[in-house]
């Protein structure tokens, strides 16, 4: 019987540490997201997150954010193919930024969706490690 592969995809601040690895294989991907626009700084942005459109837009009309997502699917596909084809149990895919509220939460929501969709034989979660300390109204 053919093993599923669970991938664990996350969001989650430096402020607070990195993420454990539930599996124990050491880790996986670590994507900083620092080095996008951050919308934190920019007035009602601040109190939404990376799940919301307003942020979103902002995200594809002012950052680099998309070229950022489009080259991390390109590395992680390899990484998943391989990992299919040698029936690895797990893989984990995680996104930092300051707080753990936008560009981390985005960007794992945007490549949680990409696997799905991709490779619907796996089996994907997806964690938002810091979502009790989002800033909201």
């Amino acid at each position: 019987m053919k093993k599923t592969l669970h991938i664990l995809v996350q969001s989650f601040s430096y402020r607070k540490g990195y993420p454990e690895d539930p599996a124990g294989n050491g880790g996986g991907f670590v994507f900083d997201c620092r080095g996008i626009l951050n919308p934190y700084r920019f007035g009602n942005l601040k109190y939404l997150t990376g799940k919301d459109k307003e942020v979103e837009e902002f995200f594809v009309e002012k950052t680099d954010m998309p070229e950022f997502i489009e080259s991390i699917k390109k590395i992680i596909d390899i990484t998943i193919n391989n990992y299919l084809e040698r029936e690895f149990s797990d893989l984990q895919i995680n996104f930092g930024c300051t707080g753990g509220q936008h560009r981390s939460v985005y960007s794992a929501e945007k490549i949680a969706l990409y696997i799905i969709e991709k490779y619907p034989q796996t089996r994907v979660s997806l964690v938002h490690r810091n979502s009790k300390n989002w800033m909201l109204k």
